[in-house]
């Protein structure tokens, strides 16, 4: 830019100066993009391996690192019901080499139910792309001698000890559909948070607790070999992974009820739109490949893959719902 200083006026150098820049940033903002990745990135989840969450973010690092040459490496930051993880996020330089791979919690319905949170999920966190969206299951543990979801319902209502269901942590949307079962049932389940699908899977199977509701990728193999029975799946119609199992909405008084365990992918605001939509074309480019495809609905997720603008739209409508669905029935985490 020295013929800049070529230029006479001081004033009229600065409004040219004012002029170019703006151009400047954008052809590197698109060169940026062009170029991405051009090293290592890091993908963050906020909870601890072996969840559903954790399943899809590897099927993805792994086509993302066949698709660009260059190694996208799985993070578990686990703790906070997802908080720890995603300000992590937040905290990292918005240049596309930090990604968040984040459940309905820690992005959207945390707040939603008053829990503090150390950033601003709206404020701080750039959406990419939905990557894919699955049931939860309402699954027990087969000492529990219900067999379906009517008889568990009606033997949480007689039982003298109460009972129990895990989730992944407070404020979650399995938290949601808990609460949300126990106001429509009127029965009085106990919640008992845990940090992450993995550890509360894994008491179930213990049977530390009789009940887990929990992202379906997690049940899958435990359901096949009859170590978890799934009464319910927890979307307003049947999962292609379990056809066997009825949805929610089809019992008496339920009609209408839906709740998803969804993966969004994130990034920290300020990270340039070119980059974003880059990374956001790419995750939909491999979404679509019929091998991940029939990886993922194996395990009972639905692969979605779209545009920041979609799923902007998308989050939007989710949180009207759940804001709605908590003032409705009183839901309030501490």
């Amino acid at each position: 830019m020295k013929w800049i200083a070529h230029v006479a006026s001081p004033a009229r150098r600065l409004r040219l100066f004012a002029t170019v820049l703006p151009c400047l940033l954008a052809s590197a903002a698109v060169q940026a993009a062009d170029s991405w990745p051009s090293r290592p990135v890091r993908v963050i989840v906020a909870y601890p391996a072996g969840g559903g969450l954790d399943f899809v973010t590897r099927v993805l690092a792994q086509q993302l690192s066949k698709k660009s040459g260059q190694s996208f490496v799985v993070e578990n930051r686990a703790g906070a019901s997802g908080l720890i993880g995603a300000d992590a996020v937040v905290k990292s330089a918005p240049d596309g080499y930090t990604m968040l791979v984040a459940s309905p919690a820690e992005v959207l319905v945390g707040a939603i139910a008053g829990q503090k949170m150390p950033y601003d999920p709206q404020r701080d966190l750039e959406p990419v792309t939905l990557a894919g969206e699955t049931p939860l299951v309402v699954a027990v543990n087969p000492s529990v001698k219900a067999k379906t979801m009517q008889e568990l319902l009606a033997q949480a209502k007689s039982s003298g000890t109460p009972m129990s269901y895990g989730t992944p942590g407070n404020g979650s949307s399995m938290n949601f559909a808990g609460e949300s079962i126990n106001l429509v049932a009127g029965t009085s389940i106990q919640h008992v948070p845990y940090k992450g699908a993995a550890p509360a899977v894994a008491d179930l199977l213990g049977n530390h607790i009789p009940i887990g509701i929990v992202g379906m990728p997690p049940t899958v193999p435990y359901e096949k070999s009859g170590q978890l029975r799934v009464l319910a799946v927890t979307s307003d119609k049947r999962s292609e992974a379990m056809p066997d199992v009825p949805a929610m909405a089809e019992l008496p008084g339920f009609k209408g009820y839906r709740f998803t365990n969804w993966m969004g992918v994130y990034v920290p605001a300020g990270t340039p739109k070119a980059v974003v939509d880059r990374m956001a074309a790419d995750i939909a480019a491999v979404l679509k490949q019929p091998d991940t495809r029939e990886l993922l609905l194996k395990q009972g997720v639905e692969p979605v893959g779209g545009t920041p603008a979609q799923f902007t739209a998308f989050l939007a409508s989710e949180r009207e719902r759940y804001t709605r669905i908590a003032r409705e029935r009183h839901i309030k985490i501490d």
